[in-house]
């Protein structure tokens, strides 16, 4: 099994998502492991460039067309590669990280990651499992402030990704300790 990290805490040190994906990756035991840390390693925003790139035949691409798009292939390429993708989401004012919103920017890819049908979009991107860990300060998981969760799943299943957990060690302000004690028991109960 492969497994793609991916990590969006700005915080580096004392992350509650990062300490939930350190756990889920743990328990999912022995496998390929490719780290995507979004904070160490920022990635690009998409440029009018990349925009026409993405739309242009790979055949008719200008050099400088191949060279925005090239981040992006190596991130559907690890996509791709991966059987579960693991996703630390704190939720920042509401909503994801700039950084993870990067990300799918890059990854959501017309003809690469979805198509369009005559039935409406369809996923490309199948049989692979996700779990997100989700942290937040106040914002309850499943709650009408969440827009992480929804937006997450929503997207992920978007691209064909429609086997996702959440993980929520969500309202930290209100009872630290019991809502990461929750979200571990939730991890205690993944397979591999």
């Amino acid at each position: 099994m492969s497994i793609l990290r991916i990590d969006s805490s700005a915080n580096t040190t004392d992350s509650i998502t990062r300490t939930l994906t350190d756990r889920i990756v743990a328990q999912l035991g022995d496998t390929d492991i490719v780290t995507r840390d979004l904070a160490l390693e920022p990635l690009p925003q998409i440029t009018h460039t990349w925009a026409v790139a993405r739309t242009t035949p790979e055949a008719d691409r200008a050099p400088e067309q191949v060279e925005a798009l090239k981040e992006s292939d190596k991130l559907v390429a690890e996509l791709l590669a991966a059987d579960t993708i693991v996703i630390g989401a704190p939720v920042y004012n509401f909503g994801v990280p700039a950084s993870l919103k990067a990300w799918i920017d890059l990854v959501a890819r017309v003809g690469v990651t979805f198509r369009y049908t005559e039935t409406g979009p369809e996923g490309l991107v199948k049989g692979k499992r996700v779990i997100i860990a989700m942290a937040s300060g106040g914002t309850p998981a499943g709650s009408s402030a969440d827009f992480v969760s929804g937006y997450l799943k929503f997207v992920l299943g978007f691209m064909g990704m429609d086997d996702v957990t959440v993980i929520a060690a969500d309202a930290l302000a209100k009872d630290a300790e019991g809502t990461v004690a929750r979200a571990n028991d939730q991890i205690e109960k993944i397979a591999a």
